[in-house]
């Protein structure tokens, strides 16, 4: 085994652990990604592990980020899922809907109605999920 495949190797256990801390599993759509582009999903599970654990910006904060991101981009399911990560991790209904505001300001209306509400309507759920096992 040569050194660059220890690195993947290595890189890949790195990022499949952190997956499960995070999110539980890795995503579907990475399990893709990691059977055919290996190098590639070794390198963005090096960049994500890094990332993605407490440091100036706790978790909560990155996963609201992300989750805003993805609103913005129009990547509806990649914004619920961040929004339900940060929503389990201790973010309000009213801040997510706060940031989705400022996600109309940036990209326009039609932003909240492709992705923003259902977003935000998915995290209520998660919501009433979460504070009944709290």
């Amino acid at each position: 085994m040569s050194s660059q495949d220890n690195l993947i190797e290595t890189a890949t256990q790195i990022g499949v652990e952190n997956f499960r801390k995070t999110r539980g599993s890795v995503p579907e759509g990475f399990e893709v990604l990691r059977q055919h582009a290996p190098a590639a999903f070794a390198g963005y599970c090096m960049m994500r592990s890094d990332l993605m654990q407490e440091g100036a910006l706790d978790l909560k904060t990155k996963e609201l980020i992300f989750a805003l991101l993805d609103v913005v981009i129009g990547a509806t399911e990649g914004a619920k899922v961040h929004a339900a990560n940060a929503i389990r991790l201790g973010l309000t209904v009213e801040q997510l809907s706060e940031g989705l505001v400022q996600c109309i300001m940036a990209r326009g209306i039609t932003t909240w109605n492709m992705v923003g509400r259902a977003t935000l309507q998915h995290a209520v759920e998660v919501a009433k999920e979460t504070q009944g096992t709290r």
